[in-house]
C-alpha cells in the first residue's frame, strides 16, 4: 500500500469516526429527560465544541498541507541540483 493510499484511507477513517461520535453526542443528548430549554442549551453547546473542532482539524490539515508542500518543492530543489550535477558529470 502506498503511502498516498494509507493516509487516504486514515482520513477517511478519522472522518467516519468524527461523524459517528457527532451522531451519538446528538442521540444522548435527545434521549437523556431534560426540559426543552436545558435541550437546547445542550444543543448549542454541543454545535459550538463542534464548530471549534472543526477549525482546529482544518488548521491542523492547513499546517500539514504546508509541511508537505515544503517538502516537496524542497525535494523537487534537490533534484533538480542532482541532475544538474549529472549533466555536468556527463559533459566532462
Amino acid at each position: 500500500m502506498n503511502q498516498e493510499s494509507a493516509s487516504s484511507s486514515t482520513g477517511a477513517m478519522l472522518l467516519t469516526f468524527l461523524a459517528g461520535a457527532a451522531v451519538g453526542a446528538v442521540v444522548v443528548a435527545l434521549t437523556t429527560p431534560k426540559s426543552g430549554p436545558e435541550l437546547r442549551g445542550d444543543i448549542k453547546d454541543l454545535a459550538l465544541r463542534a464548530k471549534r473542532k472543526a477549525g482546529d482539524l482544518a488548521g491542523n490539515a492547513c499546517g500539514a498541507w504546508d509541511g508537505l508542500r515544503g517538502r516537496a518543492d524542497q525535494a523537487a530543489g534537490d533534484l533538480e541540483r542532482g541532475i544538474a550535477e549529472a549533466a555536468d558529470d556527463l559533459r566532462v
